[in-house]
């Protein structure tokens, strides 16, 4: 009910009613992962340089629904940013405007569950700039798979360490590692990571994490 009563405060404050689809009911067994890659880890302070996403719908990754923008950021970057996210300054000589990409994923993702690894950063990014364009942040509701596999992660006693490293889980689920540092790869190992987990648990489990 506190989730419901945020949503039609947000919906509010739109600035566009054309996004009011945001806010509406979910499709019954359907998804979008998604990926950024950014400048740094600072929501407050950082850029997006790319975005990847697809769909998921009833136990399938939909790799015809695809998503992968590169985002033009305000600033050069730099070699120590490079060395991280290893988006060169060639990757973005065709990238588009923020405006553009934010947009066109908001298409995408419609009113969709959003999945991801550690998702909040990435919403805490495209809210950052959602707010601006459109006057809300995502309300989307989330789902986050480092929390399904520590859920599901049998341990001797509640405070045994679990390994919640992104290789760590892909290894665990003896899922192929596409590449790193890729937002669409990323997504698409993630999206395997949540279906393996969701076939895994039992068919009553809730996986919203906000």
């Amino acid at each position: 009910m506190f989730k419901n009563l945020i949503n039609s405060w947000k919906k509010k404050k739109l600035l566009d009613r054309k996004y009011e689809y945001l806010f509406d009911d979910p499709p019954k067994d359907e998804y979008v992962c998604l990926d950024c890659e950014t400048t740094g880890l600072n929501p407050k302070k950082d850029e997006i340089l790319s975005i990847g996403a697809v769909h998921i719908k009833n136990n399938k990754i939909l790799m015809r629904k695809t998503l992968n923008i590169f985002v033009k950021p305000s600033m050069k970057i730099t070699e120590e940013s490079i060395k991280i996210h290893q988006i060169r300054p060639i990757d973005l000589e065709n990238a588009v405007a923020p405006k553009e990409a934010i947009l066109e994923l908001l298409e995408f993702i419609g009113n969709r569950p959003i999945v991801g690894y550690y998702i909040k950063f990435d919403i805490a990014m495209i809210s950052k700039y959602s707010r601006e364009l459109i006057g809300v942040s995502l309300p989307n509701r989330q789902v986050e798979v480092s929390s399904m596999y520590f859920k599901r992660k049998k341990r001797s006693s509640d405070y045994e360490f679990v390994d919640l490293k992104f290789d760590t889980i892909l290894k665990e689920l003896d899922i192929p590692e596409l590449g790193k540092h890729d937002a669409l790869n990323d997504a698409i190992m993630t999206s395997m990571i949540f279906l393996k987990l969701r076939d895994l648990s039992p068919a009553n489990s809730t996986f919203y994490t906000g």
